[in-house]
């Protein structure tokens, strides 16, 4: 990577040279490394903010995680069909 490049602005140089280090062991390039990193991470971020949600919700509705099975149960009964 040459000198001045916007990557070594933003990640401290001895991460950036792990990075390097990792792509060469894999075979891939510095770039696919960072962006599967910052894919990843935005990716748990939104299930992270999911499940906040869903447990603001769960407390609003007075939902506690013993009550999971039972309306598991419940949901599959009403989407069988009907013989």
């Amino acid at each position: 990577m040459k000198s001045g490049d916007t990557t070594e602005t933003l990640v401290p140089p001895t991460l950036l040279a792990e990075i390097h280090a990792a792509a060469e062991e894999e075979h891939r390039s510095s770039a696919e490394l960072v962006r599967e990193a910052i894919e990843r991470y935005l990716q748990d971020r939104r299930w992270q903010r999911l499940a906040a949600y869903g447990q603001a919700r769960a407390r609003e509705l007075g939902l506690s995680e013993a009550d999971i099975p039972r309306l598991i149960r419940e949901a599959r009964q009403e989407r069988r069909p009907e013989c």
